[in-house]
Order: C-alpha cells, then structure tokens, then sequence
C-alpha cells in the first residue's frame, strides 16, 4: 500500500542564513480566502472582530497578530491562522487554500536591498510601514509582501513556486552579502 508523506511547500529547502539575513518558512494552520459579499464588508469585519480578534484590513494593509492575520490581497482577503468561524460564510464566500501557498519570512538586516532585487516596488521603510501589504513580482512570478517588523517581511506565491522563489530570493541574499 502507497503511503503519502505530508510536506510543507519549502521543506528541505530552507532554512537558509547568508550574512545578516535569514529566510524560513512559515507554515500557517489554514490559509482561507475570504471574498465579501455585496454590502455585507461591515458585517464580515464584525464577524471577523468577534470570532479571530481582528477586523477586515483596509487596502494595503494587514490586522490580527501572528498565527491569527486576515491580509488584504486585492478583491479578496486571506484569513492566515486558525480555520475560520462558519459565521463568517454568511457574510462572504469561503475557500480553503492552505496547500496552494508557500510562505517565507525574510528577515535581517538588508532586508530592503534584498527586496529591491526581487521587485520594482519601494518596500523601504519610509514607504511600507509595519502591516502593509502589497501584491507584486517577485522576479517572474506573482507574490504577495507583507511588512510584518522593521527588518521581517512574510512573503506569499504559489506552492508550485516554492523552489523558484527560494532560489531565487537565495540568490538576492548572496549579491547583498557579497557586497557587503
């Protein structure tokens, strides 16, 4: 009888530590995207408040704390953390996707110089405070950045990605280090 193994998306490729910076993997208890339906986002945020501790986040933005985070993502948002409350599927359309992501934290000291190889968005800190979130490239492949400290950011791209988007953020670490 075949026996399947679960893995994380990253697994076996990282960690990685080059220089001052690090990169892990973060592997949340679910990834749901939330869609909200027609007027029903003032609703959603209260269900959102009373169930997770955390309203709907606003453009660009994050709410919630580590291992409990709802993150803005264009029409939709993703509820990171625990599964979410069934309350919330009278408010909006409910999808789990916790295999369909890869999550990296990036953190360290050049964690902006990193991110400026990977992509034409400004993510230093004068221009993404702590709880942003914005949706870009990262080289060729769509991801998902969100500030999570001064020096950390979580990144977010598609499971089938997870080794291109580890070697490639490796790489941009190796040019920083070697700059230095």
């Amino acid at each position: 009888m075949l026996k399947l193994v679960a893995k994380s998306p990253a697994e076996g490729l990282v960690p990685i530590a080059v220089g001052a910076m690090e990169l892990n993997e973060v592997v949340p208890a679910a990834i749901t995207s939330i869609a909200c339906y027609h007027g029903q986002s003032a609703a959603l945020s209260a269900a959102l408040k009373e169930h997770h501790g955390m309203a709907l986040p606003k453009t660009g933005q994050a709410t919630g704390r580590a291992g409990a985070r709802a993150i803005w993502a264009g029409p939709s948002v993703f509820l990171v953390g625990p599964e979410p409350d069934a309350d919330l599927s009278n408010h909006a359309a409910i999808v789990d996707q916790s295999d369909s992501w890869c999550v990296l934290n990036l953190k360290g000291a050049d964690v902006e110089a990193v991110l400026a190889r990977l992509s034409s968005v400004d993510m230093r800190l004068k221009s993404m405070k702590k709880g942003q979130v914005v949706r870009s490239q990262l080289q060729h492949m769509n991801a998902i950045y969100h500030r999570v400290s001064d020096d950390s950011f979580d990144i977010y791209a598609f499971r089938s990605m997870a080794k291109t988007m580890v070697h490639d953020i490796d790489r941009a670490m190796r040019y920083i280090a070697s700059r230095a």
